[in-house]
């Protein structure tokens, strides 16, 4: 993966392109050693933050305020405004149903390496204020703090929070009780009293999240000022003899695209995976895309595939009906097979794709030869993958020695490609 840290152009780059080009254009390789982006790649958090939370005589929350000053760095990076204001005060709402929310955020320089897109990218930073306040306010209210987030958990959508975002989808309640069930909450106050007479002390802490990922709408980054929207682009080849390409804008360094994009195609058109390339990366074959970042190559690059894969069935359809003799509103395709509803005739995709090729049997002037198909995806909102973490530790109390005795986290990503990629 690249965490967000590889998006941005540092100076040794620009410094082997002029290289480069001083020694007649051959290859110039650069390696930085860990120590040196230590100290100069981009990082990724710099607040202090001062959070309120008004709670009514019913234990609702009724508002947050929160003041944020965020550090920059000496230097104003590629997103660097954008990522402690827009992906940060937008997700103040968490999981919880807040009424009323106010973010205040001052940006400031320092003389640091430049602040920008590392790990979450602000999201993480909104979760920390959020949780912590929450759980605060739980303990001094007296109120058990699964239930006292369970209570103000979001329950019906879309739900429209008071700063921007809508959530789409979600079960918060769910993710909490799977959690405190393989945290075995329950048991939790005869673990603390056995660890009081070791002479320990023994602590439970929560952190339900939800993030903004899918990045991201152009209208939206339009509105910041972005000079481009980041949709995404997709072209779906399938060759004479059945095998299909995937060109994709979604680069990969390390997520796994070409097994998630490749399971995609093959579960759509029924085919083997192993008659399915994906080609990434190379400018000269892939048209224009806008890249791996922001957890966004799943929902709006798979998106993309998924919609020029709909172009791809549709057409087959018509060559199938073409050469079948029958009505392409009677064409039926499951599993890699064309069938006219109510007969027993049939063609496997290969015969198709072929026969696409062939362009003997259809009038070639209604039905183009060839099965090749492009799309592009500009997502409607964010999607919102949410969870619930339980951590739990023994302190000594004197000595300081924290070990984390067990930590449990359920998290709800929607539909699950590849379980193993996940994990």
């Amino acid at each position: 993966g690249g965490f967000g840290s590889k998006i941005f152009i540092y100076a040794e780059e620009v410094a082997c392109v002029w290289a480069s080009k001083k020694i007649g254009g051959r290859p110039i390789k650069w390696t930085a050693e860990r120590s040196e982006s230590f100290l100069s790649d981009a990082h990724g958090r710099d607040h202090v933050t001062h959070a309120e939370l008004a709670i009514n005589a019913d234990g609702l929350i009724t508002g947050l305020k929160v003041d944020t000053t965020a550090a920059l760095g000496a230097y104003l990076s590629t997103f660097s405004s954008c990522v402690p204001t827009y992906l940060y005060a937008t997700l103040l709402s968490g999981q919880y149903a807040i009424p009323n929310i106010y973010a205040e955020v001052d940006t400031v320089y320092t003389n640091t390496a430049p602040v920008d897109a590392v790990r979450g990218a602000g999201r993480p930073e909104a979760t920390y204020v959020v949780e912590r306040i929450v759980e605060t306010a739980a303990r001094e209210l007296k109120i058990d703090p699964a239930e006292f987030r369970r209570k103000n958990f979001i329950k019906s959508f879309p739900h429209q929070t008071p700063v921007i975002m809508c959530y789409d989808a979600g079960d918060y309640g769910a993710a909490l009780d799977k959690a405190l069930e393989m945290a075995d909450y329950a048991g939790f106050a005869a673990r603390k009293a056995e660890s009081a007479r070791n002479g320990k002390l023994r602590g439970i802490g929560f952190s339900a999240y939800i993030e903004a990922c899918g990045i991201a709408p152009s209208a939206a980054i339009g509105s910041l000022g972005a000079g481009v929207g980041l949709w995404e682009s997709a072209e779906v080849r399938v060759n004479p003899v059945g095998t299909v390409e995937v060109l994709t804008g979604s680069h990969s360094h390390g997520q796994g695209h070409e097994t998630t994009f490749a399971q995609l195609v093959s579960d759509r058109l029924g085919i083997d995976i192993n008659n399915v390339s994906v080609v990434h990366g190379d400018t000269d074959k892939v048209q224009f895309g806008m890249g791996t970042y922001g957890s966004r190559s799943g929902a709006v690059g798979m998106t993309a595939i998924s919609k020029a894969l709909d172009k791809i069935e549709a057409k087959a359809k018509k060559v199938a009906a073409a050469v079948m003799e029958a009505s392409a509103d009677d064409i039926e395709f499951r599993n890699g097979s064309f069938t006219v509803r109510g007969t027993d005739k049939k063609m496997a995709f290969g015969e198709v794709a072929l026969s696409a090729y062939v362009a003997h049997k259809f009038n070639s002037a209604e039905i183009e030869p060839g099965l090749k198909e492009t799309a592009f995806h500009d997502p409607a909102n964010f999607v919102f993958p949410a969870g619930v973490h339980i951590c739990e530790v023994e302190v000594d109390a004197d000595t300081g020695v924290t070990k984390v005795m067990s930590y449990t986290a359920v998290d709800d990503f929607g539909n699950v490609i590849n379980p193993m990629i996940v994990e």
